[in-house]
């Protein structure tokens, strides 16, 4: 939902920051570790309790995961490399946050509830899964309710107000899920509407025999159109 709605204006809003950081030598790699850091220091903190100094590093690893594209554009070194870099640091950090609210919830629930954050986790990276998968073969899989942002923003009013901690992420569960729908069916009509190569290969060799047959059609008609007129001018 934030990516199809409000991407592009943060991203515009964000280019003088990122030129601004590029400009100081800080590199777009720097700032994908640093979000790394940030995350693995709000897993530690979730973990031990202190939700609230959890919250403090979950916006700071928010920060660096908005401001490394805006680096790299500034810097002109926008690469495959990079991107790869991003999306893999970017299921580590999930997977840190996640495991750091498992920690907690063992420690201080009963110990099945654990299993929330691990399944919410499961379920989040099956949707940047389908959005790579799909992406790979040409399609396009944006959007959802329920994105990495909203995941972001959501789990932060859970640590923010820790009491409703576990309802929330019932809720982000469930919004996950239809997210993963979501994504599952516009991938599937692509694909329903799409021709498969195969059978544009198929029907490309169709078109080419029809071609040669009106060709030799063509050339058989001449050919007794010019042996009708000899014979006629030997009767003459």
């Amino acid at each position: 939902m934030f990516d199809g709605n409000w991407r592009t204006a943060v991203d515009r809003g964000l280019t003088p920051i990122g030129a601004s950081l590029q400009r100081t030598g800080i590199s777009a790699d720097q700032v994908t570790v640093v979000g790394i850091a940030m995350a693995t220091a709000a897993a530690v903190a979730i973990g031990s309790g202190n939700l609230r100094l959890g919250l403090l590093f979950l916006i700071l690893t928010g920060v660096p995961d908005a401001l490394d594209g805006a680096v790299a554009k500034a810097s002109g070194t926008s690469s495959v490399r990079g991107a790869y870099l991003d999306s893999v640091s970017d299921r580590l950090t999930d997977a840190l946050l996640f495991g750091g609210v498992a920690w907690h919830l063992a420690s201080t629930e009963d110990s099945h509830i654990m299993m929330l954050p691990v399944a919410l986790m499961a379920i989040a990276m099956l949707v940047s899964y389908q959005r790579a998968k799909a992406e790979s073969l040409g399609f396009d899989a944006k959007g959802g309710i329920m994105e990495r942002a909203e995941r972001f923003i959501v789990l932060g009013f859970g640590l923010l107000f820790d009491e409703i901690l576990i309802w929330v992420l019932w809720v982000m569960l469930a919004l996950t899920v239809v997210t993963a729908i979501q994504r599952f069916v516009k991938v599937w009509r692509q694909a329903t509407d799409a021709v498969p190569e195969s059978a544009i290969s198929e029907r490309a060799a169709r078109r080419r025999v029809v071609r040669q047959n009106r060709r030799v059609e063509h050339q058989s008609r001449r050919d007794v159109t010019k042996a009708r007129r000899a014979e006629r001018r030997n009767r003459s």
